[in-house]
């Protein structure tokens, strides 16, 4: 179903006039420095062609011939590759091999280009079979190349374009690709019979994965094997529909892809059955971090979805296009499927919408309307660093959010756990708790803020707690802890052990106001909430200790909330 979605999409994107996925036979590489030749195949210099400042240097993408995929052995590219494979240069104590590479290079050439008319690849094969290179080696440029290990091509003195984007080559490749020579079987994938592929190009782009790519498709040990099958005949796939599902899924996990997320360990690209849908530039700011070019993308893709039924514009109530989206990550040299899901445009409009509408909780002016799953995920993860976020936390948090099922456990828990630890009920900490413990009750039991009516003993002994707090910190404004910082994870998991002594330290706090106005409203709020505490528990469970934070945490925005209008005039 993956790779047939992934076909699907290369398809048609290839059939739009603005296509920039590569034709058959080709790829997008990145080339930093281009060899450029006479027409009688004498070196002319270098052209760099990479852009920006310093580090920050990004090189040019042309269109070369698809790169070979290597093992140990000595393979080479056609028309491009690293100095080893172009010049022959030994980098590593290996002259015998680097004289191999260059002699299998310039084979690549001679075998699949014969016999070709072309102005071009004449002059590379002259410069190469001349073998003089000793005004490259003498050329400014070349300490740097020879130092990075910069893939080069071949451009014609006084072209535009490098010789592996001429026409004679993309015929010589078309060509080719048509003649496939090999075992011909019916294709998983396309439904069509075709020469199977035995090997899959690499993946690129998956954080985490080897930069040189990995395989979503290997079968390299016997186990793996099936009836006497190997490589690629375990999995039939033709050579096209290969070729069509690397190089999009490729083009959605490159660099500066406008469809692809990273959530959690997992890169996550996501594309709709209609190239170019509305919703593939909204995804993004429902569930990816907004950059610092674009720090509202998130609030505004957000704004979008939930006006969308009040205005009548742009809904997509009732789109029934297709929207796929997939999470990878790596797993040694192969890469891991973390989660897919496919959905209509409609279903996950409406299934969005309803998550934002759980996380929707008061907070500070200063802080986001609307929280990324990159925040959340943090919010939960110790020190928090995305490294200590758990493999599988973001693929399951993504899986509620689409299917509009409960949240993980492991959410709720991790949220509770870092608020004990660290005596803070942060924003997004209490925007999941109110989530999790709203879809799991299937109803709106805790409040966007403060609910005074809300009878549950631990919301109010939450509440109970932070006017303790809040008494202390009128008392004694210059104190550098409170009983937050000592008494918080007893109070919200064992209630029974602390509260006595608090509400007698309430005493000594209450005594030390000057405003004895302040003081008596104090007793009356604590006389409120304590109305509805019949007795202290022994002890609270994961969703209590849950209500217990939302309970602080509604009590202490409506403090915040209050001296906000007090000191405005209202």
């Amino acid at each position: 179903m993956i790779l047939q979605a992934l076909n699907e999409y290369y398809q048609r994107k290839t059939r739009m006039p603005d296509s920039d996925l590569a034709p058959p036979g080709f790829e997008h590489k990145a080339i930093p420095y281009l060899v450029v030749l006479t027409a009688k195949g004498e070196f002319a210099g270098f052209d760099d062609t990479r852009e920006g400042e310093g580090k920050k240097k990004v090189a040019k993408s042309y269109l070369v011939p698809q790169g070979i995929k290597r093992s140990s052995g000595v393979a080479a590219n056609l028309l491009w590759d690293s100095p080893g494979y172009v010049f022959g240069i030994d980098s590593k104590g290996k002259p015998e091999r680097a004289r191999e590479q260059q002699l299998a290079f310039v084979e690549a050439i001679r075998s699949r280009l014969p016999e070709s008319g072309d102005a071009g690849i004449r002059a590379v094969l002259a410069f190469l079979e001349r073998g003089d290179f000793a005004k490259v080696f003498e050329h400014p440029l070349w300490a740097e190349i020879l130092e990075t290990g910069a893939n080069l091509t071949f451009r014609l003195e006084g072209d535009a374009l490098p010789v592996c984007e001429r026409e004679a080559v993309a015929k010589v490749l078309t060509a080719a690709d048509a003649d496939s020579k090999g075992s011909a079987a019916l294709c998983l994938v396309s439904g069509k019979m075709d020469v199977i592929e035995r090997l899959h190009p690499s993946v690129k782009g998956v954080w985490g994965a080897q930069s040189s790519g990995a395989s979503i498709v290997s079968f390299n040990l016997d186990a793996f094997s099936s009836y006497g099958k190997t490589q690629g005949n375990n999995a039939p796939v033709g050579k096209r529909a290969v070729f069509a599902y690397t190089t999009a899924l490729n083009h959605l996990l490159a660099k500066g892809s406008k469809q692809r997320i990273q959530v959690g360990d997992a890169s996550t690209v996501f594309w709709a059955a209609t190239p170019g849908h509305p919703m593939e530039e909204l995804f993004p700011g429902f569930f990816g971090e907004p950059s610092k070019d674009n720090p509202d993308l998130g609030t505004g893709a957000v704004a979008t979805l939930l006006n969308a039924p009040k205005t009548g514009v742009g809904s997509f109530e009732e789109d029934d296009t297709r929207f796929y989206v997939l999470g990878l990550a790596p797993n040694a040299a192969r890469i891991a499927v973390r989660f897919w899901h496919v959905k209509t445009v409609g279903e996950l409009a409406v299934n969005i919408r309803r998550h934002f509408d759980d996380l929707s909780i008061v907070h500070a002016p200063h802080e986001p309307e609307t929280l990324s799953l990159f925040r959340l995920l943090v919010s939960t993860a110790t020190l928090g660093k995305a490294e200590n976020i758990p493999p599988n936390l973001g693929g399951d948090v993504m899986r509620s959010v689409i299917e509009n099922l409960p949240y993980p456990q492991t959410l709720l828990a991790g949220s509770v756990r870092r608020i004990r630890a660290e005596q803070e009920v942060t924003y997004p900490r209490a925007a999941i708790i109110k989530a999790c413990i709203n879809r799991y009750s299937g109803k709106e039991e805790l409040k966007v803020s403060l609910d005074e009516n809300n009878t549950n003993t631990a919301y109010r002994l939450g509440r109970l707690f932070a006017v303790l707090e809040r008494i202390q910190e009128r008392a004694s404004p210059n104190l550098n802890a409170t009983i937050r910082d000592r008494y918080y994870g007893a109070a919200s998991s064992t209630p029974v052990t602390v509260f006595s002594t608090l509400l007698k330290l309430k005493n000594h706090h209450l005594a030390k106001l000057d405003n004895k106005g302040e003081a008596i409203n104090y007793e009356k709020l604590l006389g409120q909430i304590m109305d509805g505490i019949a007795d202290f528990p022994a002890h609270l469970d994961l969703q209590n200790q849950g209500r217990f934070a939302i309970g602080y945490y509604h009590q202490r925005q409506a403090f915040f909330t209050k001296s906000d209008s007090t000191n405005k005039g209202e």
